[in-house]
């Protein structure tokens, strides 16, 4: 048993589905119910970000139509398992979100909507950074169900976003596919750093 099981508060088994024995899925199999979709962002959004802010947002493509338009601009290598996967999520994040600050943080709604209506860069990049937080949330929701995640970058962002959110005000960023992993799901064990190798203490 590795330290991270003796040091955990979770059993075993919850350890090494969220995180030891967890991997990227490439093959897909099985359903996912709009109950578990709902259960995916219900978990993760209790994850921390700034002040609150909760940026990520989440469109779930099932029909066959959809899927379409999605796999057309996803890399050649991603497109097949997009098609087969049970359920495919596009995770962007609300370049405004600093408008709903009425809801996420109410007792600092003047100084946040004041410092992020006068800064595009700086409400860009706190969206932008706390989605991705909160994208790490979403994946480790998808494997506490049981499900398997396959999170992928190779897309066009750009053209997802014209597809999906012509209105503007979403920047796509990650496309996940979701489901119970299918035959010769995992490709070859990749290396991860070891304690000594990334972690000084100072």
């Amino acid at each position: 048993m590795s330290i991270a099981h003796e040091e955990a508060v979770l059993d075993t088994a919850a350890v090494d589905a969220l995180f030891t024995q967890a991997r990227t899925a490439n093959t897909f199999t099985g359903e996912v119910t709009e109950e578990q979709a709902q259960a995916i962002y219900e978990l993760a959004k209790f994850g921390p970000t700034a002040f609150n802010n909760q940026p990520l947002r989440v469109t779930y493509v099932r029909t066959p139509e959809a899927r379409e338009r999605l796999v057309k601009h996803m890399s050649r290598g991603n497109q097949a398992k997009t098609l087969s996967a049970p359920l495919v999520a596009v995770l962007s994040f609300d370049t405004e979100w600093h408008e709903q600050v009425d809801t996420f943080l109410p007792v600092a709604a003047e100084y946040i909507k004041g410092a992020y209506s006068a800064d595009d860069s700086l409400r860009y990049g706190t969206g932008r950074d706390n989605a991705h937080l909160q994208a790490g949330y979403f994946i480790l929701a998808v494997r506490a169900l049981g499900l398997a995640a396959g999170p992928m970058t190779g897309a066009d962002f750009s053209a997802i976003d014209a597809e999906f959110f012509p209105q503007g005000g979403r920047k796509s960023f990650l496309v996940v596919n979701i489901g119970q992993p299918g035959e010769d799901a995992w490709g070859p064990a990749k290396t991860k750093f070891a304690y000594e190798d990334v972690v000084e203490t100072v």
